[in-house]
């Protein structure tokens, strides 16, 4: 391993989409090299020259470097206290109720969050909108078709009556219906752009979850901030289990229950 060449380009990624490799380069180098030979590249040097001179090669990078595991129902105590908690208390502030599902993956957590909101009946599908996003467009291009196939691991927590209610089975999957895709709004976004991310305003909640624990520090609490300010007052932000923000003192008050915890916007 060329150390100068892989520390080289463990920045670029971490400048680019805040992914830190930097102590995992054995790990980096590992996953990158296959595309460098694709490329007919002499060199992991060679390649970050390439990607300087070809920035669409990025959109390639992304998709090799970023972890894509997801599944409908994750986490279930969350969705349970989102369906049964908070979205109650938004139906009572009265208006539409705005939901950001950042770094969506293939779609399963927009999706199972439509499901829920759809299963209280609180909001009919006018008073509702879910925008997901994601800075690996293949994934998106997966989320927005809305199709799964059975082999896939997309299914293992789902109750059965949201997959008999809410999918068309196929010979070898499942596609999401209409009435839950219409209530979703896919598209490309890097966390790290401010300028994006400034323009992603007036949301009730936000789910991030297990994303920001292959984030550094400084980068969780930058992004955390932007999330601050893209919530209405009193909004929500869901992580996952092993992501804690509260250290950072942003401003959020943190939600505990017998069965998880969350985060509200204090101001």
């Amino acid at each position: 391993m060329n150390q100068f060449s892989i520390k080289h380009f463990s920045q670029l990624v971490y400048q680019k989409c805040g992914l830190n490799y930097l102590n995992n380069l054995v790990t980096l180098e590992n996953k990158i090299m296959k595309r460098v030979h694709e490329l007919q590249l002499n060199s992991l040097w060679e390649y970050c020259k390439y990607l300087e001179e070809q920035p669409v090669e990025w959109d390639q990078a992304v998709e090799i470097l970023t972890i894509n595991e997801t599944y409908f129902y994750r986490e279930e105590n969350q969705l349970v206290e989102f369906k049964n908690v908070v979205l109650p208390l938004i139906k009572q502030k009265g208006g539409k109720v705005r939901i950001w599902s950042a770094a969506c993956s293939t779609g399963e957590e927009p999706y199972t969050l439509a499901m829920m909101i759809k299963e209280t009946g609180l909001f009919p599908p006018e008073e509702f909108e879910i925008v997901a996003t994601d800075i690996n467009k293949r994934v998106l291009e997966v989320a927005e078709n809305g199709f799964y196939s059975k082999t896939s691991l997309s299914f293992r927590r789902i109750p059965d009556e949201l997959l008999n209610k809410y999918f068309v089975e196929g010979p070898t999957g499942y596609t999401v219906t209409n009435e839950i895709k219409e209530q979703v709004q896919f598209k490309y976004l890097n966390l790290l752009d401010e300028t994006s991310m400034k323009q992603m305003l007036h949301f009730d909640v936000i789910f991030c979850r297990n994303v920001l624990i292959y984030f550094d520090q400084e980068t969780i609490k930058k992004v955390t901030t932007h999330f601050f300010h893209s919530l209405k007052k009193d909004g929500y932000l869901f992580l996952g289990h092993s992501e804690n923000i509260s250290t950072f003192n942003i401003g959020y008050k943190t939600v505990n229950t017998p069965s998880t915890f969350y985060y509200k916007k204090e101001l």
